[in-house]
């Protein structure tokens, strides 16, 4: 465990975890993992800084802060941060309902946005679920609201679902 120096409290890591050990675990345990830090988050989480996140087969909450530092030239939070958020708690929904040696990609996913979002929005909540797992493709969704529970932007998704590669003859993947 990584402490950070100024505030006592674990720091977080961020980087890649390898397919191997990735694929030796069950998509719940993989997910429950990043979100103990037990494992790093992905880089990506950075750009967001999500704390608080939780995590049941097939439901992912991230909660967030947006901030001046997300805003686009325009005034406002850049769609890429909510693109950020919903797609991620999709696609670790559908995460959590796969076994260990399988995984997913996004093929697709659409966003709607309803509502602005401002570094006075305070803490977000990106709420996202299964709607469907099959052999090959999975389908969720997901809804970001604010501390009044007013929707701010929802989303689908279609994900390819497939098994890892098994080890070659020269044991690598």
């Amino acid at each position: 465990m990584i402490m950070d120096d100024k505030s006592g409290k674990q720091a977080i890591e961020y980087g890649i975890v390898a397919i191997d050990l990735m694929a030796s675990m069950s998509g719940l345990d993989f997910v429950r993992a990043i979100f103990t830090r037990r494992l790093p988050e992905p880089p990506i989480m950075q750009t967001v800084e999500p704390f608080d996140c939780t995590v049941e087969p097939g439901a992912v909450v991230i909660h967030s802060v947006p901030g001046l530092r997300h805003y686009n030239p325009i005034g406002s939070v850049h769609g890429g941060y909510a693109a950020i958020l919903l797609d991620s708690a999709m696609g670790l929904a559908v995460q959590s309902t796969l076994p260990a040696g399988t995984g997913y990609t996004t093929l697709e996913f659409k966003i709607s946005f309803v509502r602005g979002i401002s570094e006075t929005s305070g803490v977000i909540r990106t709420k996202g679920h299964v709607l469907n797992v099959g052999r090959r493709v999975a389908t969720a969704e997901a809804r970001i609201t604010d501390a009044k529970d007013r929707l701010l932007a929802h989303a689908t998704t279609t994900c390819l679902v497939f098994e890892f590669p098994k080890e070659s003859a020269k044991g690598r993947r």
